[in-house]
């Protein structure tokens, strides 16, 4: 649904929001309609589309996801899916997924996947995801919808640790966090726009994919994460910025296991501020694109599962330059 506040273009700051009285987060749930289930994604509209479209220069695409089997083995005590194939006759065939979790590879958080505690969901809602198969709504289908268009800027925050003799590990917490990220975007020449997704190179995910197994089988089972900085800067930071989504190339968005007096970067950004999150894309290609012709933008496509009440799935995102 379109935002009431978008009609006019007037989105306030984050300085701007409200708090909420008990947590003292800020929070966006009168910035759009009352039965508001995009979020962030409000951001994304005819103008910003049409902008994005004009990042296409070569026309090269950049596959954002994984394989589905990857992580392997599955990160957070998942267990790996099973792919059955059917031949149904003899010139046809079926197959199906068994186990399948939606959030184990390169993938999208909705709206459900986080709640504020007693206090609910995005907008407060109290209804726990489950209710909402039946009636529909608050899930990915509402972004599947609407789709998901948009101007991509990849902060390569990997390249510039590296550059400064502090390469990101797999497997190491490290926090970066607002003016980090200003530092970067500064040294890529990024100006943000309203609608954009941020992709965030960590470098979490090169590392992964050089591992060994038995590297790869460690770093399933550790809660060590570089990624961004849980604090208050960090999401004032994206809303500021006017992001539709922020998208990282770890497996938590945010550093982790993280400091209990700092806070979840999760909860600020979705049931908080209704920001839409992405892990475990698979920038490399892109980012090499990029560091290539010194150019950190282009036009990123998505297509999250039509699924009602669905918590997570499968980003489907591709860039094009």
């Amino acid at each position: 649904m379109a935002s009431e506040a978008a009609a006019d273009g007037r989105i306030p700051r984050y300085c701007e929001l409200p708090r909420h009285s008990d947590l003292g987060l800020a929070y966006s749930w009168d910035v759009w309609a009352p039965d508001d289930d995009l979020g962030t994604i409000n951001n994304i509209t005819e103008a910003s589309v049409r902008s994005a479209a004009g990042e296409v220069q070569t026309g090269r695409r950049y596959n954002l996801s994984l394989p589905l089997e990857l992580p392997d083995p599955p990160m957070f005590t998942r267990r790996p899916f099973t792919h059955h194939i059917l031949q149904l006759d003899r010139r046809t065939y079926d197959d199906y997924l068994d186990g399948f979790y939606l959030q184990g590879s390169s993938q999208w958080d909705s709206l459900l996947h986080v709640r504020a505690g007693r206090f609910g969901l995005y907008k407060g809602r109290q209804a726990e995801p489950a209710e909402h198969v039946a009636s529909g709504g608050a899930g990915l289908e509402a972004w599947a919808e609407h789709g998901i268009v948009a101007r991509g800027v990849l902060l390569d925050l990997a390249a510039v640790a590296e550059q400064r003799g502090q390469p990101i590990r797999a497997g190491v917490e490290r926090r970066f966090g607002a003016d980090f990220l200003r530092e970067v975007a500064e040294a890529e020449g990024i100006g943000f726009r309203r609608g954009d997704i941020l992709l965030i190179r960590t470098g979490w995910l090169a590392d992964y994919l050089a591992a060994d197994a038995h590297r790869r089988a460690w770093l399933a089972n550790t809660s060590d994460v570089a990624g961004l900085h849980a604090g208050e800067a960090t999401a004032e930071f994206l809303w500021d910025a006017g992001c539709a989504a922020v998208v990282a190339d770890n497996p938590t968005l945010e550093a982790s296991p993280g400091d209990l007096a700092i806070g979840s970067l999760h909860r600020r950004l979705i049931p908080m501020l209704g920001m839409a999150v992405g892990e475990l894309w698979n920038l490399e290609g892109l980012a090499a694109a990029c560091r290539a012709d010194g150019r950190y933008t282009c036009c990123v496509v998505a297509v999250p599962l039509n699924l009602s009440a669905a918590i997570g799935s499968p980003a489907n995102a591709v860039a094009i330059r």
